[in-house]
């Protein structure tokens, strides 16, 4: 079902007007992390006409990953490293925690986080990572505040002039805050979603409340014009059309561009 709905994104991504210059996959590449789904995942994005960035997340295997791509740096067994993208510059972090459904971010980790920055202070910079440091109020999946990795991630990054946004998945929502200032965009998943649901949750009396629902796979479109970052989400499914730019619509175009001169 995943890869199903994998494919429909990626087909998607390959139809736009204007493709991407880029694809940040955000973490939980696959499933259970072991080799064979990783080949897949590689035949599958191999097609892409665009490089790919990948990141790590808590579904993810570090040594089923480097063996299928072995290519990608891994700085102290950790899968983080800087690339380009046009004007931007992307730092992709590692906060893998083995055994752990929620994020890490040790010393070394930081350690090398900051010396990147350092490296070029004045260009503007993503920071990508699977789990998103901030409170989003869906009990089970968030990231508490107070937590010494977010707290280490907050030291490395606070008072830097040149962070962008922080790009994230983990809550299978598309979702928008802010950490240490800097705005935060949670893209939404190729995988089925997780309910919005806010209400506290009690991990040992079962509610019945819904916990994954089955929507259409989605991606999140990031715009950087004028110095600026626009995310938009969109659904990988047939759109119906209700108006479209024929003779009828002209009027409207020509009054709305001349308003912008």
């Amino acid at each position: 079902m995943n890869a199903r709905r994998l494919d429909a994104v990626l087909a998607r991504l390959r139809s736009l007007p204007t493709p991407p210059d880029s694809l940040i996959a955000s973490g939980d590449l696959t499933e259970r992390g072991d080799e064979g789904s990783y080949r897949r995942l590689r035949d599958k994005l191999s097609a892409c006409p665009f490089p790919v960035h990948y990141a790590l997340g808590n579904h993810d295997s570090r040594d089923g990953f480097a063996a299928v791509f072995p290519d990608l740096p891994m700085p102290g067994g950790f899968l983080q490293y800087a690339a380009e993208c046009g004007e931007l510059r992307l730092l992709v972090l590692d906060t893998l925690e083995p055994g752990r459904h929620g994020g890490g971010f040790d010393g070394a980790r930081a350690a090398w986080l900051t010396a990147r920055l350092d490296e070029a202070p004045d260009r503007p910079t993503i920071i990508v990572l699977h789990h998103p440091p901030i409170e989003t109020g869906i009990g089970w999946l968030t990231t508490d505040p107070d937590e010494p990795w977010v707290r280490r991630l907050a030291g490395a990054i606070a008072g830097r002039g040149n962070i962008v946004a922080l790009l994230c998945g983990h809550i299978h929502r598309s979702i928008a805050g802010r950490f240490e200032g800097f705005p935060v965009v949670v893209c939404p998943p190729t995988a089925p979603a997780a309910a919005l649901t806010l209400a506290p949750i009690d991990p040992n009396r079962p509610d019945g409340r819904p916990i994954i629902v089955d929507v259409p796979p989605a991606y999140a479109l990031h715009l950087w014009e004028h110095g600026q970052l626009v995310s938009h989400v969109d659904r990988a499914e047939p759109e119906g059309v209700i108006v479209a730019y024929d003779d009828s619509m002209r009027p409207i175009m020509q009054k709305v561009f001349a308003e912008r001169l």
